[in-house]
């Protein structure tokens, strides 16, 4: 596999992330710095390791991963999705929860990576080494996170319209989950 294939892998991968990011970013208005860093970190960080998982368990499983995997990453995305529309409409008292925190950042790291797992996979069938891989779509998706909550910042500021953003990025995190039940056939043409 050559660099240029790789980046396009990794930014193929990073796509996800991106959409997510500038989601996270219209929904949370203010995006602080320590914000940045865990949700572009973990974002990475997931990335980065699903492709080492993937190819760690070969070729035996793969049948069964691509089975059900759309499926866990339209739960995840659309269980994070909702709670966002949720949450828009609920009393303005009641402070937004943060998706960089807690469980909604495992959630949106896993879902998100999802598709980095069969990338591994791959790699293991063809007998590629996977470490310089890893690193490289890792650190793209990183990159594309950052930018992603940037832009989403940006957005929800332009507009000023907090209930319309939260609702925006849940439907654009449903969407997403949609799109990869798409991509995997789960919904027919």
């Amino acid at each position: 596999m050559s660099n240029t294939e790789l980046i396009i892998i990794a930014i193929a991968l990073a796509m996800d992330a991106f959409a997510v990011a500038v989601a996270t970013g219209v929904a949370l208005k203010r995006v602080s710095p320590r914000q940045t860093f865990r949700l572009s970190w973990h974002f990475g960080l997931f990335q980065g390791m699903m492709p080492i998982i993937g190819w760690l368990l070969g070729v035996k499983v793969r049948t069964f991963i691509e089975a059900f995997d759309h499926w866990i990453a339209f739960a995840l995305l659309g269980y994070i999705g909702i709670k966002m529309i949720r949450e828009a409409f609920e009393d303005e008292a009641e402070e937004l929860k943060d998706p960089t925190k807690g469980m909604s950042l495992i959630m949106l790291s896993v879902a998100t990576s999802i598709d980095a797992l069969a990338v591994g996979l791959s790699l293991s069938v063809l007998g590629i080494s996977v470490w310089w891989p890893a690193l490289v779509i890792g650190l793209v998706a990183l990159g594309f996170t950052f930018m992603g909550l940037q832009i989403g910042k940006r957005a929800a500021r332009a507009r000023l319209l907090s209930t319309s953003a939260e609702v925006v990025g849940g439907v654009v995190l449903l969407a997403i989950g949609f799109k990869i039940l798409w991509d995997h056939g789960a919904i027919p043409y």
